[in-house]
């Protein structure tokens, strides 16, 4: 048996004092090379301008780029790496990167106005006869925005000594940059410095075989357009905007929206879904119906369901139990269809869910009450004293035997998702696509796994060959590879290979709710699911029961009682 790569930590890394410069052209490069045939001419003119930069215009206009906000204070700018600061900011304003606050930025106000601190406002502050020492720095924002035109406000600004405001510019052009490089918004320049710092090591390819994310500028703009309007939805919230007002914008906005190509889609949906659920929250049912009915995705067509029984559309509502039934998504959909079908039937009967019935019928044990809050670690420990091995793994081995079977399958660049190079997961990861664009190639693996033994030795050597690359689904844990071969070698070809092929046809479902533990000794392996006294089974679970033993593999749930419980005590009312 090969070694396993050694995991002590490598010696720190210390990055060059204009790393994120080198980050920043690698990155308009990249996509110059992939994207250059989409960008527009204002992008192709900031790409051009920003080279004949010099360097240290250059680093400070990155250093604005990769901040917070647009406007900053010339005054507090301190860049050890950058020789002369004041000669950079009058060529990046020279050039037009930088501009001096004006009245113009009146639509930034608030954030003009958080540069600066409390004692600094009262200090700049028009002359009034309130006396603004009490006040909060919220509060005596608010009151110079409302009290003062932002004209009067900014001339304060300007004319105190040695204080400076610039606006960064550029700022749409270089967020589509990094926009079409990460293929997200989320995603920033520090996954650079993670990269570099050692705190994670990507899949390396060649250079030729990344491919472009968006096929079309359309695809780009769409895309970024539903990630943005999600960030204004967020935005909205927190400022407490009136939910009707929230409906009313989403519904006139989707209905602005033209058709929306596959890369924004999931993007669309998850939007929708969120939105329908705030506005339930809001005990607003006919507007969330309304905004879940734009999608038929999860969970749309379950919370429909429930607004429709809620509102006394009955017949409404048992038809699309049936249409669930008939084609669920996903266990969820599966389990609810049936037993929400059932409840509507049986309006005057208590009906059972699925998965209580199930957990009602499961077998139980008696553990200590001192394990309460860790209930899974008393089960391994009652499996232990009974003179079997037992673990808490969860999802772990099974995401782990997958990510390892597969590596290269999941990682080809041949299917064109993988997009540049900091990327943990190919694009299509969680999407349908996923398994139907590499079908042939799984159900090729899959026939090579004809023996526990060649199971184990493929598992063996990916590990070794990939030990510390990043890979969503592995988790390089000591134990991992025990973990993954202890199961190669209790289930049989045929089990292994149905569980891989379950997983494969839904990722994003099928790679939660196995088992808590694993139990072994020398008659085999069993799977344990742990349900505490006040724990319930969700339908995924439910559904990885039912699929085992279908296949033969033992697994059970054990309801957990608590023994040593102290006896409850009567108390007098006083």
């Amino acid at each position: 048996m090969e070694s396993i790569p050694s995991r002590e930590p490598a010696a720190p890394t210390e990055l060059p004092p204009k790393y994120y410069l080198d980050y920043f052209l690698f990155l308009v490069t990249f996509v110059e090379r992939l994207y250059g045939d989409i960008l527009n001419t204002n992008e192709k003119e900031f790409i051009r301008g920003f080279r004949a930069l010099s360097e240290d215009a250059q680093c400070l206009f990155v250093r604005f780029s990769n901040r917070r906000g647009l406007f900053f204070r010339t005054s507090k700018l301190k860049y050890n790496e950058i020789e002369d600061i004041p000669a950079a900011l009058y060529e990046l304003e020279d050039t037009g990167f930088i501009k001096e606050l004006s009245a113009l930025h009146e639509s930034y106000a608030l954030e003009i106005l958080n540069l600066f601190t409390k004692e600094e406002w009262i200090k700049l502050a028009p002359p009034t006869e309130l006396s603004l020492k009490p006040l909060k720095k919220p509060d005596l924002i608010r009151y110079l925005n409302h009290t003062y035109t932002f004209g009067l406000l900014v001339n304060q600004i300007n004319t105190a000594p040695e204080e400076t405001v610039i606006k960064v510019g550029f700022e749409v052009e270089v967020m589509m940059l990094k926009f079409l490089f990460f293929g997200n918004r989320h995603a920033d320049m520090t996954e650079f410095v993670v990269r570099d710092l050692g705190k994670v090591n990507f899949e390396r390819y060649r250079d030729d075989a990344y491919t472009a994310r968006f096929p079309t500028r359309q695809d780009a703009e769409d895309k970024l357009m539903v990630s943005l309007t999600a960030e204004q939805f967020y935005e909205m919230q927190e400022a407490a905007t009136p939910p009707e007002e929230i409906f009313d914008w989403f519904m006139n906005w989707q209905a602005s929206v033209h058709t929306l190509g596959e890369v924004a889609q999931p993007g669309y949906i998850k939007l929708i879904n969120r939105i329908g659920m705030y506005l339930e929250r809001q005990k607003l049912p006919e507007q969330a119906l309304t905004v879940y009915q734009l999608t038929d995705h999860i969970p749309s067509r379950e919370r429909r369901v429930r607004l429709l029984h809620r509102m006394g559309y009955l017949e409404e509502a048992i038809a699309l139990c049936e249409a669930i039934a008939q084609d669920p998504q996903n266990a969820d959909e599966r389990f609810f269809a049936l037993d929400f079908r059932e409840k509507i039937a049986n309006a005057k009967k208590r009906v059972k869910k699925s998965v209580t019935r199930f957990l009602q019928d499961s077998e139980s044990v008696q553990i200590s009450i001192d394990f309460k809050y860790r209930v899974e670690q008393g089960v391994v420990e009652y499996f232990i004293n009974s003179g079997r091995v037992a673990v808490h793994a969860e999802n772990y081995p099974w995401r782990g035997i997958f990510g390892l079977i597969f590596w290269d399958i999941i990682y080809d660049t041949n299917v064109q998702a993988i997009h540049h190079p900091l990327q943990r997961m190919p694009s299509d990861f969680y999407q349908p696509d996923f398994y139907r664009k590499r079908v042939t190639q799984i159900r090729q693996r899959l026939s090579e796994l004809e023996t526990s033994e060649k199971i184990a030795q493929i598992l063996e050597s990916t590990f070794i060959e990939k030990f510390g690359i990043a890979n969503v689904l592995v988790d390089w844990n000591e134990v991992l590879l025990e973990l993954v071969k202890l199961m190669a070698l209790n289930l049989t070809p045929m089990q292994l290979r149905a569980i891989l092929l379950e997983m494969a046809t839904n990722l994003r479902e099928n790679t939660r709710g196995f088992p808590d533990l694993m139990v072994w000794d020398e008659k085999g392996l069993e799977l344990i699911e742990v349900k505490s006294p006040t724990d319930h089974l969700s339908s995924q679970q439910l559904h990885w029961m039912h699929f085992m033993a279908d296949l033969g593999v033992k697994a059970r749930v054990l309801r957990v009682e608590w023994k040593n419980a102290p006896e409850p005590t009567n108390h007098q009312a006083i």
